[in-house]
């Protein structure tokens, strides 16, 4: 039976005391024997940390004694063993680097679509206007080649850094549908969808929780293969078990070598 807890978490807040958080961060985290990453950044926070449930518990409790993290969404997986090697508390200027300032999620976040609804959205092939939909893969290609939403656009990113001029390229692929823009836990997409709401894309929705948190409640309906994940456990199936080896080209030796966050543009097993 799995013994290990993995979380995975972020929530976009204005943190102005980041340099003061982050020892503390440590200190909690590491007294419980976590292992991950915490990135804190002044639009908020991003967190992936594994260890046995009662450290995850407690320091989830600590955490969320600072009222900023009170309502803190985390999402849950299981493992035999930690997929992380050590714990690592960084400040970012961004927590997902996109380098567009005047995105702002902690100033108000981007309409969301829940996980049982775009199910039903996507059963039935259109929102429920009538509007066919639209799902954009915001991840890096390499995360794409692991597994998908049928049917999803894929701009071949390789950093989120390109997503703006990859829309610029794109757009035409979007006009007319309901956008559902998605990635591995929520930060991506709802920046992504944030970005399109300004450049004038109309009817735009990120996929709220990310692909983690929609199979978790829906058990993967319309996804093709497995979900990357920046850990040692490389995939995950929806049923959020290790699925396996990633495709060539990808893999542990090949993530780990640099910071999670630094490989794809956040850190994980999700975000």
């Amino acid at each position: 039976m799995s013994t290990i807890v993995n979380i995975a978490a972020y929530k976009f807040v204005t943190l102005d005391d980041a340099q003061a958080l982050r020892p503390r961060v440590m200190e909690c985290a590491a007294g419980q024997d976590l292992k991950g990453t915490v990135l804190l950044a002044p639009e908020g926070i991003n967190l992936f940390l594994s260890g046995e449930g009662p450290g995850i518990a407690a320091f989830l409790e600590w955490l969320r004694a600072d009222a900023r993290f009170a309502d803190l969404d985390v999402k849950y997986s299981y493992s035999g063993g930690v997929p992380f090697r050590k714990l690592l508390v960084k400040i970012k200027r961004e927590i997902i680097r996109m380098d567009h300032p005047a995105i702002r999620p902690q100033a108000g976040r981007a309409p969301s679509v829940d996980a049982r609804t775009l199910a039903r959205w996507l059963a039935r092939g259109s929102d429920d206007g009538g509007r066919p939909i639209v799902m954009l893969d915001t991840r890096n290609a390499f995360e794409v080649d692991a597994g998908t939403f049928e049917g999803a656009l894929d701009w071949r990113l390789d950093r989120f850094t390109q997503f703006p001029a990859a829309l610029r390229a794109h757009r035409a692929d979007l006009e007319g549908k309901t956008v559902v823009s998605f990635c591995t836990g929520g930060i991506r997409c709802e920046k992504a969808a944030l970005y399109m709401a300004q450049e004038g894309v109309r009817d735009v929705y990120q996929l709220e929780g990310g692909i983690l948190k929609y199979f978790e409640e829906t058990g993967g309906a319309g996804f093709k293969g497995s979900c990357f994940v920046f850990d040692e456990r490389e995939r995950l199936g929806a049923d959020l078990a290790p699925a396996g080896d990633v495709p060539a080209g990808g893999g542990a030796a090949t993530v780990m070598a640099a910071p999670p966050h630094e490989a794809a543009g956040y850190p994980l097993a999700t975000n």
